[in-house]
């Protein structure tokens, strides 16, 4: 009999692990790593993405436009509002980012082919001080601003609420409307890529 209860006692309990590491498996599936460091307020900024990957998203399920505030690396305040009407590229990122590094000129390469177009592109520092941002702007050739966020959760919140953030670089492309139409999650491998989506985003309604 007490062997007998003992077996049932382990059966139960592993019983209970298998369903425990079940429910971990799943949250670890349905969560998104990146936003969940920013509501925790985690400033740690940095998921290695497993590859290049795309995501366009037809114009008819995109959700809502995202709505943020920000303060640039030289101390002007943004908001969603100051980019209406245009299709907008937000590029996530820190200066210690390898991958960062690297494509940083084929961003910049992308975001003067559309000059005079209504296309605008705001870059969103996750982790480093405004001085950092600016000597990397400097360093690498970058002309357009980016929001610092390392102490403003919200702004990273507002845009991971809409888009999944789960590596560093990720860059997404906002429609007119503001609403999130395009997800590039890691290194942009050439600006052409990001051309033919910001253009495809412009020609929409046309």
């Amino acid at each position: 009999m007490a062997a007998a209860s003992a077996r049932r006692r382990t059966t139960r309990l592993a019983a209970a692990a298998l369903s425990a590491a079940v429910a971990l498996s799943l949250a670890a599936c349905t969560s998104d790593p990146l936003a969940e460091q920013y509501r925790a307020g985690d400033n740690k900024g940095y998921i290695a993405a497993n590859g290049f990957q795309t995501a366009e998203i037809p114009p008819d399920e995109r959700g809502e436009p995202v709505r943020f505030t920000g303060v640039t690396e030289n101390g002007e305040t943004v908001t969603s509002d100051d980019y209406a009407g245009t299709a907008l590229v937000v590029n996530f990122w820190y200066a210690a980012c390898g991958p960062c590094i690297v494509e940083a000129p084929r961003l910049e390469q992308a975001y003067q082919s559309f000059q005079g177009q209504d296309v605008a592109f705001l870059g969103v520092n996750t982790y480093d001080q405004p001085a950092t941002a600016i000597s990397f702007a400097k360093d690498h050739g970058v002309s357009y601003p980016s929001v610092i966020a390392v102490n403003d959760g919200a702004v990273k919140l507002a845009f991971a609420d809409k888009a999944p953030l789960s590596a560093t670089p990720t860059t997404l492309v906002l429609d007119r409307q503001g609403r999130v139409a395009a997800r590039i999650i890691g290194e942009l491998p050439e600006a052409s890529i990001l051309q033919a989506i910001v253009k495809t985003v412009l020609e929409e309604g046309q």
